[in-house]
This record gives structure tokens, C-alpha cells and sequence, in this order.
């Protein structure tokens, strides 16, 4: 039973290729599922609610844990800094580990790893022990987005890729959205370590659908014959490189595209973790909230990001239904979403606490659509074998920036007592992220004619 669950995965080859068509005719029995590409990527958009249900759980409870464990505000920021470290050479890792094994095994164990360490937790009595479950955790949840975004460029053709992204993507603001109100009801009711064990939990009953839904493109009993010539149809990049082995990865690093995505995840994603880690603290330190004001108001920076994901998904193909160049549309929705980003400084500087949440509810807004894009761009421009590495190298950049600047918004906090700089500084560097996109990203055609023949 187990070898069947944990199967390994082929490549995805072409339409009705031997292998795929051998897997129908045994399976002639098994009625297909109508709309499955849909089914996976809501399958994923689950994976990600919990992922960061478990995540925000220990940002949530700061109120309690940093008096408890007697931490100051650069030791709070360090325990954040461990988590994204891991989190970042997971990324990595672990998109070069699923290139390998494949979604189905790779997100399997990643999801049963993180959900024992966050059970976990709840008995860490230290610092130490802190930091370094947290260490562990970030290992099993860097698995999440390279895995889904290579069970996007698996499943979906160019037009639908950014909503499908949106859909797995808008999952980090759904589970900032429930963990709120839960985790704050956890810990009222039953105490602050009863609340590691809820959330860690969540993920084994993930594991049921997921199995249940997903298999490779290519051996999927469950595919109808409509639906794998409409995925086939709309692919426009290669199933795999023209190169190989460590020569393949090397490649990547002479192309412009692969630094225009990683600078513009580098200089965007630790925004969001500087959001999701210092706002409940923020909010309750300097606008007054307690823990429950946080449980009920906080959630609407994660129904505004939510919805930017959403926004920004539809309205790329949108652009492409019309005629658009799938690039193109890419990067307007960048440039568009990089203006309410900076709804975070009046936010700052406001004397009025919902008007306050308000603006920075605008900001997440428009992070969220400009991180759909950052997303989209790996399967959009590389074969399939390489878009686990692709994104992996991008996560691993941002998740070592994200993990410097939690540690130094701690130490501002502590030596200047004022969130102002960091605040400044999450409307102003998107910019600078959406100036890479737009030099550096071009068509694959382009870059092609531009760099020398191997």
C-alpha cells in the first residue's frame, strides 16, 4: 500500500506517450474527473492555509512568548531569522530534490515533517529549543511553493498558469486569516503551547485529498483525454533542458532571466515577513490592541492580500485572453501593484490606528498581486525540469534577506524604539524589485539571441 501511495514519478512526456496511455488502458475502469487540474491547485491552495496557519502561530502568541521566555525584541526577530535561514536553503534544496522525486512524494514527507515539528514545539521551554524547532520547521515548509509551482507548470497551460498561482499563492492569506482568530481562541481556552499542537495536526488530515488527487500528468488514471490536449495545447516551454546534470544548473545562473527573478523575490518577499512576523506585535505595542483585538483585526491584512493574489492571477490572463504576450502581462501587473505598496508609509505616519490598518491593508494588497507574478515567472520561461530549481534559487535568496531583516527590525526596535524605518522601507524597496523585473526578464527568444551559443 504504501509503495503504491509513495509510487515514483516519471517526467512528463508527450501527448499519449506509451507510458501514460499503458496506465488508461489498466485503469479503463476508473471514470475521470471532470476539471482535475482545478481539483490539484485547490488541492495545494490547502497545503499553504495550513502552512502558514502553522506559521503565524508563533507570531500570533509574541504578546506571551517574548515576556515568558524573558527575549528581547533582536532575540524575538533571531527566533524568525532561524526559521526563514532553514526555510531559504530549503527552497533550494528542496526544488532540486523535487525536480528529482516529484511532488507527490516530495510534498508528502514535507508536510508530515513540518506538522511533528510543529506538535513539537509546544514543549520547547528555551531560547535555544525555540530556535531551533524553528530551524526544523522552516526544512519541511520550504517544500511548499517550489512543489506547487511545479505541479502548476505540470498542470496548467500559459493562459491559466497566474490564476492558478494566485489560487496555491492566496493560501498563505487564507491561513494568516484563520490562524488569527484560532490560534487566539486555542490559547485563551487551553494555554499558548495547546496551539502548536491544533495547528501541527492540521497537516495530516491535508495528506488525504492530496494522495487522493495527485498523481504525474503523465500516469494519471484519473485524466480525461479533453483536458490533457487542452494542458498540452497551451504549453509554451519545454518539458525538459537541452542540458544536463550539473551542466543544467550551471546554465540557469548565465541567464538574466533566472536574476531578474531572484533579485525581484529578494527585495519583495522579506516585506511580506517583516508583515506576517512584526505586525501583531506592532499592532499591539503601538496601536494599542490586545491579543484579542489582534485575533479579530489583524485577519484583514490577510483578506487584502487574499484578494491581491486573486487580482493579480485573473487580470494576467485577462491581458493574455486579449492578446496580450504572457511576459508582458506579467510585468504590468508588477508595475501596477508596486503603487499601493506604498500606502504603508502615510500608514506609518498616521495617528489613527484603523486608518492605519487600513493603508497597510492596501499595501498587502498589492504585495500579494506583485508576488503572483514573481511566482508565475519560473514556469513561464523554463522547462519543466528546471522550475523547481528556478524557483528554489529565488526562494533561497529571499528567504536568507527575509531572515537578515527580521533580525534587524528587532534591532531597530530595541535601539531606536520606533517601527518608522522598517515601515519606510517595505513602500519603498518594491520598487526597486519591479525596476529588476522590467530590465532584466525578457522572452526566452530574446535572451537566446542575445547570449553566446554554448
Amino acid at each position: 500500500m504504501l509503495a503504491e501511495v509513495l509510487e515514483p514519478e516519471t517526467s512528463c512526456g508527450s501527448f499519449l506517450s506509451p507510458a501514460w496511455a499503458m496506465t488508461v488502458a489498466g485503469n479503463h475502469s476508473m471514470k475521470p474527473i471532470k476539471h482535475l487540474r482545478w481539483w490539484i491547485v485547490w488541492t495545494l491552495f490547502g497545503s499553504t492555509v495550513i502552512n502558514y496557519v502553522s506559521r503565524m502561530t508563533i507570531s500570533l502568541l509574541s504578546q506571551i512568548i517574548i515576556p515568558e521566555f524573558h527575549l528581547t525584541y533582536a532575540q524575538y526577530g533571531a527566533i524568525g531569522s532561524f526559521f526563514s535561514y532553514a526555510y531559504a536553503v530549503t527552497w533550494l534544496v528542496g526544488g532540486i530534490i523535487l525536480d528529482r522525486v516529484g511532488p507527490r512524494i516530495g510534498l508528502t514527507v514535507a508536510v508530515i515533517w513540518w506538522s511533528v515539528v510543529n506538535i513539537v514545539t509546544s514543549a520547547a521551554s528555551s531560547l535555544l529549543a525555540l530556535q531551533i524547532l524553528r530551524s526544523l520547521f522552516g526544512v519541511g515548509e520550504g517544500f511548499n511553493w517550489p512543489g506547487a509551482n511545479k505541479v502548476v507548470a505540470e498542470w496548467f497551460p500559459a493562459r491559466e498558469r497566474g490564476l492558478a498561482v494566485g489560487i496555491f499563492d492566496s493560501g498563505s492569506s487564507v491561513g494568516g486569516l484563520i490562524a488569527g482568530p484560532l490560534v487566539t481562541f486555542v490559547a485563551l481556552r487551553f494555554g499558548w503551547r495547546a496551539t502548536f499542537v491544533v495547528t501541527g495536526a492540521m497537516g495530516f488530515f491535508w495528506l488525504i485529498p492530496w494522495l487522493y488527487f495527485y498523481r504525474p500528468l503523465t500516469s494519471h488514471p484519473r485524466l480525461s483525454l479533453d483536458e490533457r490536449r487542452l494542458i498540452e495545447s497551451g504549453r509554451d516551454t519545454a518539458l525538459r533542458s537541452s542540458r544536463q546534470g550539473l551542466d543544467k544548473y550551471l546554465g540557469l545562473l548565465r541567464q538574466s532571466n533566472v536574476w531578474g527573478i531572484v533579485l525581484g523575490r529578494t527585495l519583495t518577499d522579506p516585506i511580506w515577513w517583516f508583515y506576517i512576523t512584526w505586525m501583531p506585535q506592532y499592532f499591539g505595542e503601538v496601536r494599542g490592541f490586545n491579543l484579542k483585538q489582534i485575533g479579530f483585526f489583524l485577519p484583514s491584512i490577510f483578506i487584502a492580500s487574499d484578494l491581491g493574489n486573486l487580482m493579480g492571477g485573473w487580470v494576467s490572463g485577462r491581458l493574455i485572453n486579449r492578446g496580450m504576450p504572457v511576459l508582458a502581462a506579467r510585468k504590468w501587473v508588477c508595475v501596477f501593484s508596486a503603487v499601493p505598496m506604498l500606502a504603508v508609509i502615510p500608514g506609518a505616519m498616521t495617528s489613527h490606528r484603523f486608518l492605519a490598518l487600513s493603508l497597510i491593508c492596501l499595501a498587502t494588497w498589492g504585495y500579494a498581486s506583485w508576488s503572483t507574478m514573481g511566482l508565475a515567472f519560473p514556469p513561464d520561461l523554463f522547462p519543466q525540469d528546471t522550475v523547481g530549481a528556478v524557483t528554489g534559487l529565488s526562494g533561497l535568496s529571499a528567504g536568507l534577506a527575509g531572515g537578515v531583516v527580521l533580525w534587524v527590525v528587532g534591532l531597530i526596535r530595541d535601539h531606536f524604539h520606533s517601527y518608522l524605518p522598517s515601515l519606510l522601507a517595505a513602500g519603498l524597496i518594491p520598487l526597486l524589485a519591479t525596476a529588476c523585473v522590467l530590465v532584466l526578464i525578457r522572452s526566452p527568444k530574446a535572451q537566446n539571441l542575445a547570449s553566446p551559443s554554448p
